[in-house]
């Protein structure tokens, strides 16, 4: 049976999700004030990078500031006690004489990290901790993954026929890719770009594609576009190149830094290619990563330990031969944590790396 703690906790949650896509590098956050009867005078969550704290959003939604005083503040992340674009919330909770704080998990950023609650505690506020703590965690994967490991949120998603492949066998750009997603899925897989920070592919699926990488049939943010390009063998006419996102190019050519408003051309090192990716994105507080190919890429990623799920849809279509897809072999650590199938038999699984 759940308990009033988590019921309130669900809700911060909740509406936490309603920055996905706006809050990066920070993360989202959701607070909700409950008074004595149990009813909720406000709420909150953070909208935006640099904007007010989820729990100046509650706090200030509230109209009689009387209730205060006797009230309960739930928030999904630990209230923050630095100031950086904005002052400490623990500070303005203390000044508003809130006496009660309920937090689902502490925030591992090094300038908090537990020292909220101990402002709150040292000032003789009541603190909760630990309420649906995993749930609260699973909110911002990928604000988690860039504090604890020094590196963006890595997702891994391709599109795959029946029978196993990605696409036909092309020798240019001026035969179109073969169409495996559906109307639907192409939307998903739009807002999740919209929620990421960053996307890329390789060289040889940008020379065919041609890709946009941008978000269309979604509304949000483009994320940054990296292209892996060793030797720049990709034409200055792709849409890659159009300045309509942010592009980082790797490289192992030297080229000046920038070259037009959105294009950065960076000198990698490719023997050791894809912790150099991480650390690049680590370094430009890109929390979050969605690679989309091409098989190579993604093998190269798969046999690595920088990756965290696989989004993988199969469309009942059967391409015969082609480009075969990734191959998710016994000897990786993960485990299948969704599947469904649609109306329109496209299926979409979704597998969780597991830490070894």
């Amino acid at each position: 049976m759940i308990t009033i703690n988590e019921k309130y906790m669900q809700r911060c949650i909740q509406i936490a999700r309603n920055g996905a896509g706006y809050t990066a590098p920070n993360p989202m956050v959701g607070a909700v004030l409950v008074d004595k009867d149990g009813l909720i005078i406000g709420e909150g969550f953070h909208r935006c990078c640099g904007g007010p704290h989820a729990e100046v959003n509650a706090i200030t939604a509230v109209k009689d500031e009387s209730l205060l005083k006797n009230a309960t503040l739930y928030v999904s992340l630990e209230p923050c006690s630095h100031y950086g674009k904005t002052p400490p919330c623990a500070e303005f909770i203390i000044h508003k004489q809130i006496p009660r704080v309920v937090v689902g998990c502490l925030d591992p950023f090094p300038e908090v990290a537990g020292r909220g609650v101990r402002m709150l505690r040292n000032a003789g506020v009541e603190v909760v901790t630990g309420i649906l703590e995993k749930e609260a965690r699973e909110l911002n994967l990928a604000f988690m993954t860039m504090q604890e490991k020094h590196r963006p949120y890595v997702i891994l998603k391709w599109a795959q026929s029946a029978d196993g492949y990605i696409d036909i066998l092309r020798e240019n750009n001026e035969i179109p890719p073969v169409v495996l997603s559906s109307s639907r899925t192409r939307r998903m897989v739009h807002r999740l770009r919209a929620e990421s920070a960053a996307i890329l592919v390789g060289t040889h699926t940008a020379l065919l594609d041609n890709p946009s990488l941008t978000v269309r049939s979604w509304d949000g943010k483009n994320p940054v576009r990296v292209v892996i390009d060793r030797t720049l063998k990709i034409p200055a006419h792709h849409h890659l190149f159009d300045d309509s996102a942010p592009t980082l190019v790797l490289t192992e050519k030297k080229q000046p830094n920038k070259i037009g408003n959105n294009i950065e051309y960076i000198q990698t090192n490719f023997s050791s290619l894809i912790p150099q990716i991480m650390e690049i994105l680590y370094t430009k507080k890109l929390n979050s990563l969605i690679v989309e190919g091409g098989t190579h890429t993604l093998e190269q990623f798969l046999a690595s330990p920088y990756w965290d799920e696989a989004r993988i849809e199969t469309s009942p279509v059967f391409l015969g031969s082609g480009i075969k897809a990734p191959e998710l072999r016994k000897s990786y650590r993960m485990e299948q944590i969704t599947v469904s199938k649609e109306n329109d038999g496209h299926i979409l699984q979704r597998f969780k790396r597991v830490e070894e």
